[in-house]
């Protein structure tokens, strides 16, 4: 068992990572409406945070009071402790963030109005939209012992005021404001002012109770738990899954409350919230800033502010250079190919799915699923393949957290298209990113293409993530992956493979075996290296090996964007561990798997990170490409991770994170940007070659003479395609008869 100094609390480490968010919203080097959209990452992150593990260690506190964290020895009403504090240090920092971005706002024409210092203008424009917009729409309430106290949904705002009695008692109003926009922009003077409508609400309270003394008025919001598990006891055999998660959403509303924050001091409405609700001191936050900060993700379209200084330079995803040459998938496939998002297209996948549908070798196309776009074009290409006629088997996870209700009405689509859906293992769930393609010829052989992907099958985040897209027609990871399908379609886990790592069974295992090969070419006098790009890590086991692999001499790189609870540097354990972390424009996916150097070396990408929930309650799917192109690439991500001193920070042995600051006279590297160029550049060196740049010399003229056509078609069956989508999901939620 390590040591407690050498780990980190998972919770603690988490926030750390949130707080590495926050900073870059004060980031003077970042454009002003990106750091609006970072600093409401933060608090959207702070959200999840709330509602997912504060929720769950209090239910732990409750069930299982003497359970003690394996890394801090706390138990968990200690590490809720903990983390509150932590959260509450981070207020001044956020106020400043507030601070900065309105004054930075103000000097390109966006005013936050402040309802303690109103103009006369703006007090007219508030009346006005009051009277106009939002008082009509309000349903203010008195509670008292004829009026019970109202149930408060979670993360909705309201409006609570304390009012004095004729006889001096006390009684409490509450106005609910969920169901209204946060905030409105009005032009004025070549100005934009925003007014954030509970603050209109506040200021023009007294128009609602006209006949009530107000002694104190805030804005409050609650934060539920959301974390609500599946009850075993509900999984019986005659039990629809898909009815019985439909019913598990609905109690998720009415969870207890693990948050209150108020918009200003209000000691009165304070005290009688938290009786309440059940909330103790420690679980209110009163903030001078906005309680949700949703607005720095769409104000800059509201204010119709066109500066382009004030956003990331546009990169837009581009379609690699041997996909413009019209060769099928399934014959690029035979080199392996790496797509990698966001700096390449979605569309070469998609149109891989499109192409497998008109194939007549064919036979099936089978695909995991967890988290989809809203309008997901992945869906509309897999009821493509089953109108025509293919064997189409989509396992979709109905438990992807706050993601289930999309996938349940994803799931009754794709069922009306003629898709076969399954939901994945009651005891597991299933993450992996894994599509296969099988065919056979007239000669009855048949094969297979294969993509093993790091990201969701999401057109909208491959724009926003950095993730990685492997396909290739290697026979072994064919079978394996659809040995995979065939254990998920019959309710069992896969314990054995050829060529794949299937968590549970085939991943942590083959994690520790690698390791241990490290650990014996540095004590044979050799030079051991592990280089490891994942989002999280908390697996004690993993961290016990490569503690082990550190104190014989083993180099070992970690890129962990979130959770780390290994501490690196500590002499005599850590010392020959680095742990950095990026930050910046996109967000990092991508899993990247190294071990070794040389003709030995190996190398993985996948689905799953090191936390104990992907190494041992998960299915995950890792492939190792064995193309010298692919892995050339994936060797150049690690490498510019490693050089980059714009976005990345380095993880002290503490469990603090610094900065990596750009040294005097060294050329500034943003990993990012450079991967951008990288790979919107890239040609596989097979595309060079004297004969094949004559060729497409000579393909020129009737390639651009064929655009033309091909964009025609192409839109008519987007076309097609809408209406057909349309139509199913109209019948599945209600009925044939009406979608005639």
């Amino acid at each position: 068992m390590l040591p407690m100094h050498l780990m980190v609390n998972r919770e603690l480490s988490w926030l750390e990572f949130n707080k590495r968010c926050l900073s870059e919203a004060l980031r003077q080097d970042v454009p002003l409406f990106e750091r609006l959209k970072f600093a409401a990452i933060y608090f959207s992150n702070l959200d999840e945070f709330f509602m997912v593990r504060v929720g769950s260690l209090t239910d732990q506190s409750m069930v299982e009071p003497d359970k003690l964290d394996n890394k801090t020895g706390w138990n968990a009403a200690q590490q809720v402790q903990h983390m509150l504090k932590m959260i509450h240090s981070f207020e001044p920092m956020t106020e400043q963030a507030y601070q900065s971005l309105q004054t930075e706002c103000k000097q390109h024409g966006v005013d936050f109005v402040d309802f303690n210092k109103l103009s006369q203008i703006d007090e007219i424009i508030s009346r006005k939209y009051f009277a106009e917009e939002i008082k009509p729409l309000l349903s203010p309430q008195i509670v008292d012992r004829h009026h019970p106290f109202p149930f408060l949904r979670n993360k909705e705002k309201y409006v609570f005021s304390c009012h004095i009695t004729k006889n001096g008692g006390e009684r409490f109003g509450v106005v609910p404001i969920g169901h209204l926009p946060d905030y409105f922009v009005v032009n004025f003077d070549g100005r934009a002012k925003v007014f954030f409508t509970c603050d209109i609400v506040e200021h023009n309270l007294y128009q609602l109770f006209l006949k009530q003394k107000i002694v104190e008025h805030t804005t409050v919001r609650v934060t539920r738990n959301a974390d609500i598990a599946i009850d075993e006891a509900l999984l019986d055999y005659d039990m629809d899954f898909r009815g019985m998660m439909q019913e598990l959403l609905k109690k998720r509303r009415r969870l207890f409350a693990v948050r209150l924050q108020l918009s200003g001091k209000a000691p009165r409405i304070q005290k009688y919230l938290c009786d309440h609700l059940d909330l103790h001191a420690a679980e209110v936050f009163v903030q001078k800033i906005p309680l949700n900060f949703g607005f720095g993700f769409s104000l800059a379209g509201k204010t119709g502010i066109q500066d382009t200084s004030l956003f990331y330079p546009p990169r837009k995803p581009q379609v690699p250079e041997m996909y413009h040459q019209n060769i099928p998938m399934r014959e690029l496939a035979q080199k392996e190919v790496l797509l990698a998002y966001p700096f390449h297209s979605y569309k070469p996948f998609l149109n891989m799915l499109y192409e497998a549908a008109d194939d007549p070798e064919v036979v099936s196309i089978k695909i995991s699923l967890y988290r989809l776009a809203g309008h997901s074009k992945v869906v509309s290409a897999l009821c493509h393949a089953a109108d025509k006629g293919k064997d189409v088997l989509c396992t979709l996870e109905l438990r992807a957290r706050f993601d289930e209700q999309s996938n349940i009405d994803y799931s009754a689509i794709l069922e009306e298209a003629g898709c076969r859906v399954i939901y994945g293992l009651s005891d597991y769930k299933v993450h992996a990113k894994l599509c296969v393609i099988t065919r056979k010829n007239a000669a009855g052989e048949v094969s297979y293409t294969t993509q093993i992907g790091t990201g969701n099958y999401n057109e909208k985040t491959s724009e926003q993530y950095t993730d990685l897209c492997f396909i290739t027609n290697d026979d072994a990871v064919g079978r394996d992956a659809v040995q995979v399908f065939n254990h998920l379609s019959l309710g069992e886990t896969t314990e054995e493979t050829e060529a794949l790592w299937v968590a549970p069974h085939c991943y942590r295992s083959r994690v520790l075996e690698l390791l241990d090969r490290e650990i014996d070419v540095q004590k044979q006098g050799g030079h051991g290296y592990v280089a490891i790009k994942i989002n999280s890590f908390n697996d004690v086991g993993i961290m016990e090996k490569m503690v082990e692999a550190s104190q014989a001499g083993v180099e070992i790189r970690l890129y962990v964007r979130g959770i780390c609870c290994l501490r690196p540097g500590i002499e005599g354990y850590t010392e020959n561990i680095t742990i950095r972390a990026l930050l910046g424009r996109y967000l990092e996916h991508s899993r990247i798997f190294v071990f070794g150097e040389g003709e030995r070396q190996r190398i993985f990408l996948g689905s799953g990170d090191l936390l104990n929930r992907n190494t041992r309650r998960r299915v995950e799917i890792f492939a190792e490409p064995k193309s010298q192109a692919v892995r050339e690439q994936l060797l150049h991500i690690l490498e510019l991770l490693e050089k980059d001193n714009c976005q990345s920070w380095l993880m002290q042995p503490n469990g603090t994170y610094q900065r990596v600051q750009q040294a005097e006279g060294e050329p500034s590297v943003n990993c990012q940007m450079r991967l951008y160029d990288y790979f919107t550049q890239y040609a596989d060196p097979v595309q060079k070659t004297p004969h094949r740049t004559q060729k497409l010399q000579e393909e020129k003229e009737t390639v651009e003479r064929t655009m033309q056509q091909l964009r025609s078609r192409e839109q008519e069956q987007e076309n097609e395609e809408k209406m057909s989508l349309f139509k199913r999901i109209w019948r599945a939620l209600f009925g044939k008869r009406h979608a005639e």
